[in-house]
C-alpha cells in the first residue's frame, strides 16, 4: 500500500517519540510539521529533514492525510474539530477531548467527513501488554472478577519546565495518566459499567523545582489525590489510585485477579516490563516474555518504545477498512470514565457511563510484525 502523509500540530517535548519513530513503520511518512510558534515549528522540521507549515498551511496541503494533533488537552478538542473539518483523518495524543459531549461532536463530525479519528495511547500493543492480553484470553487466570491500578508520585512540578496545565482543569493524574491504565483495562476486561470515587488535592499550590522557572508557584485547580473504584460491564469490579501527593509507596502498576489466579501487569505508561502470575497455589512466578516485536529493547537502558503504533494500526486500518485498535469509540469511553470519575469525586455518588465500546483487537507478533518495515 502507498504510504499516508502524516503532518504534526504541535512541536513540544512529545513530538519528538513520533517523528524519532514512525520511520519503523509501514504505511505512513511524516512529511510536515506546524505549530503556532512558527520558530518551535521551523526548528523542529529541521531537526527531522521535514518542512514547516502554519496550523492552516497544514490542514490545507495536499500531500497530508492523517494530522497528528500534539498540543495541550485544552485545545484538543478545538484542533481535531479543524483537522475533521478540513476532511483530514486524525490522531490525538491523550486525552481525546475534555467532555463527553465534545467526544460525541467530533463523532458526528467525523462519520459526516467520512474520515477517521483515533487517540494515544498505543502502549497497550507493546509486547508486555498484548502478552498479558493472550494469557487472559486464554483463561490463565480463569474469569477476571477484580484488580487494583496504581500510578502515585510526588508530582510533574520537578521535571517538567511549564508543568502548569497538569494542575489546571483537564491536567491532574486521573486525565494525564489515567488514560494509560483506562486504556489497558479496556484491552483486558472491556468497557465500564459505572464509576464512583473520591478525590482530594494536598496543596492549594505547588512550587516548580524544574529549571528555567524553579520557585515559582502555580495553583492546584484540579484534584491531584484520586482513589476511584471501576465496575466493568463484565462484572468485574477494579480499583484505581491516582495521585501527585505520594512521595513513596510499593503497590503494583496493575494487578488482576480472577477465579484461577492473579497476573501482575507492568507499567502501562510503556510497552515492556516483566510480567508475573500466579495459580490457586498462591505462588509468584515470573512469566517469560514471548517473541513480539513490540517487546523488543530499542532504546537505552533497555527501554522498549513503539510510539507510533497506533497511528500505523490507524492507517492500515483506514487501507484495510476495519476498525482501529486506537478508534474514537474506546478514547471517547475512556474519557467519558475519567470525567465520570472526576463527577462522582465532586457529587459522592456513583456515575453510569453514557458510552460504551468494544475491545480492541489483540495484536499478537504476526500482526505487530506487519506494521513494520
Amino acid at each position: 500500500m502507498s504510504d499516508l502523509g502524516i503532518g504534526i500540530i504541535g512541536c513540544g517535548n512529545i513530538s519528538t517519540s513520533y517523528l524519532r519513530l514512525a520511520p519503523l513503520f509501514k504505511g505512513i511518512e511524516m512529511r510536515a510539521v506546524a505549530d503556532l510558534n512558527m520558530d518551535a515549528a521551523t526548528a523542529r522540521a529541521k531537526e527531522y529533514g521535514l518542512r514547516a507549515e502554519t496550523v492552516a498551511g497544514l490542514l490545507a496541503a495536499d500531500d497530508i492525510d492523517i494530522i497528528v494533533n500534539l498540543t495541550i488537552p485544552d485545545a484538543h478538542f478545538a484542533v481535531t474539530k479543524s483537522i475533521v473539518s478540513a476532511g483530514k483523518h486524525a490522531y490525538s495524543e491523550k486525552p481525546l477531548v475534555l467532555t463527553v459531549d465534545e467526544g460525541k461532536e467530533l463523532e458526528a463530525l467525523a462519520k459526516s467527513k467520512g474520515v477517521q479519528v483515533g487517540c494515544a495511547p498505543d502502549t497497550f500493543l507493546g509486547g508486555a501488554h498484548q502478552q498479558v492480553r493472550q494469557l487472559v484470553d486464554d483463561g490463565a487466570i480463569g474469569r477476571v472478577t477484580s484488580g487494583s491500578c496504581h500510578v502515585m508520585s510526588p508530582g510533574m512540578e520537578m521535571w517538567h519546565p511549564n508543568p502548569d496545565f497538569f494542575f489546571l482543569p483537564g491536567g491532574g493524574p486521573i486525565l494525564d495518566l489515567g488514560p494509560y491504565y483506562i486504556a489497558a483495562l479496556i484491552n483486558l476486561i472491556g468497557p465500564i459499567r459505572r464509576v464512583g470515587a473520591l478525590t482530594s488535592s494536598a496543596q492549594a499550590e505547588r512550587t516548580i523545582t524544574s529549571q528555567p522557572r524553579a520557585g515559582e508557584k502555580i495553583p492546584v485547580k484540579t484534584p491531584t489525590t484520586i482513589n476511584a473504584l471501576l465496575e466493568f460491564e463484565s462484572g468485574a469490579n477494579i480499583t484505581l489510585s491516582a495521585s501527585w501527593d505520594v512521595h513513596a509507596h510499593q503497590h503494583s502498576n496493575i494487578e488482576i485477579y480472577g477465579t484461577e489466579g492473579s497476573l501482575f501487569v507492568p507499567d502501562p505508561n510503556f510497552f515492556g516490563g516483566d510480567i508475573k502470575l500466579a495459580g490457586k497455589d498462591g505462588k509468584i512466578n515470573p512469566v517469560t516474555a514471548w517473541a513480539h516485536p513490540f517487546g523488543i529493547p530499542n532504546q537505552d537502558q533497555g527501554r522498549t518504545n513503539y510510539r507510533t503504533a497506533g497511528l500505523a494500526d490507524m492507517a492500515m486500518a483506514i487501507h484495510e477498512g476495519r476498525d482501529a485498535r486506537c478508534a474514537m469509540a474506546r478514547a471517547l469511553h475512556g474519557v467519558d470514565a475519567m470525567v465520570s470519575i472526576l463527577k462522582s469525586g465532586e457529587t459522592g455518588q456513583f456515575v453510569t457511563l453514557s458510552t460504551s465500546c468494544t475491545r480492541p483487537e489483540a495484536l499478537d507478533a504476526d500482526a505487530a510484525a506487519a506494521l513494520l518495515r
